[in-house]
């Protein structure tokens, strides 16, 4: 089993536009293709985890979802990056569009997409970081017993300053480059991976 680190996508890989509907409006961090790609070299499976209720809400169809990730995977790959695998709820409570309307165990925090990621690529959760920009992404992480690290980025700054009561994240940095830094030196023989038993998500 393989330590993982779950990526947000808007806000944390990408800059955040609110609902992202056409590919031109994709625009990638400065640090981000360099920073996939040492994550890479560390041997670590890279996994996108995003909630997309633009789906359930009828702003795009779910095939663009399927097309935006084939688009950024070409992104990354230009500059020798790879994401293993992309995973995304299309879920809200409240959507316009019935099928997708409901309460479900996929959408971040509820840790859905990491259980059904980790049975899929053989991953080792208890090993693995959360890095997002809200305390949604940091929720996940406490949800599956992984390790979480709120982003400045995005929405990161604002999220920051209102922390939720009993959630806190293993750490807060400035962007993605940072995140990977703190994870790859937590990677270290000194310095343990495993966690407590999970908790439940606030």
């Amino acid at each position: 089993m393989k330590p993982a680190v779950f990526l947000d996508r808007d806000g944390t890989l990408i800059e955040d536009v609110g609902y992202l509907d056409r590919l031109d409006l994709i625009t990638l961090f400065p640090w981000t293709i360099d920073t996939i790609r040492a994550l890479n070299r560390a041997g670590l499976v890279l996994v996108v985890v995003t909630n997309q209720s633009g789906i359930a809400k009828g702003i795009f169809p779910e095939p663009f979802i399927e097309e935006t990730h084939r688009h950024l995977s070409t992104l990354l790959a230009a500059g020798g990056a790879r994401i293993d695998a992309y995973y995304y709820c299309p879920h809200h409570p409240d959507g316009v569009l019935e099928s997708y309307r409901q309460r479900c165990d996929c959408r971040k925090p509820a840790g859905g997409l990491v259980q059904r990621a980790a049975r899929d690529l053989d991953l080792d959760v208890a090993r693995s970081f959360v890095v997002g920009d809200t305390w949604r992404d940091v929720g996940l992480a406490q949800s599956v017993g992984a390790r979480g690290i709120l982003v400045r980025t995005g929405s990161g700054a604002a999220e920051e300053k209102q922390p939720p009561p009993g959630l806190s994240a293993d750490a807060i940095v400035d962007n993605l480059a940072a995140a990977a830094s703190w994870i790859l030196l937590k990677m270290s023989p000194l310095n343990p991976l495993k966690r407590p038993n999970p908790q439940s998500a606030i």
